[in-house]
């Protein structure tokens, strides 16, 4: 997994200063990963907003409870197996992603069966993604 090759594409700014910080610690983690941050809107504008922003070759990933979940070293695998793909993580707004755009996506993500504010899902799904990582890596990160 290269953090190079992941997008985060968000609706809606963060605006709570601990999840601010929290986004921080992680994004120094994983040097190479970049957050877009696109307007709130109703779901179909905010669907067309993340079509105009995603690359012809990023693979869409959308973050849903009713997506896959994962336990993490499961999507740390399924992560590596994506080998040099360019991914796009989309996390919509309050009032969810518009169902043609889950529908377009390569797969769906769930972090839970619980609805997080989509402040929180960033966080949880940047926490994922470094854990991921660093279950890739070997490294002493993660524990079950």
């Amino acid at each position: 997994m290269n953090p190079g090759r992941i997008r985060i594409i968000a609706v809606g700014k963060v605006r709570k200063g601990w999840v601010r910080e929290g986004v921080e610690v992680y994004r120094r983690r994983l040097p190479g990963l970049t957050i877009v941050e696109l307007k709130d809107s109703d779901p179909a504008r905010e669907a067309q907003a993340v079509r105009a922003e995603l690359r012809s070759d990023e693979q869409l990933i959308t973050l849903s409870e009713e997506g896959r979940p994962f336990r993490s070293v499961e999507l740390a695998a399924h992560l590596g197996h994506c080998g040099s793909d360019r991914l796009a993580f989309v996390i919509g707004g309050a009032d969810g992603l518009d169902p043609a755009l889950r529908a377009r996506a390569r797969w769906q993500l769930s972090l839970s069966a619980l609805t997080f504010p989509h402040e929180l899902a960033r966080l949880l799904l940047l926490e994922q993604l470094y854990r991921a990582q660093t279950i890739l890596q070997g490294g002493p990160y993660h524990r079950e």
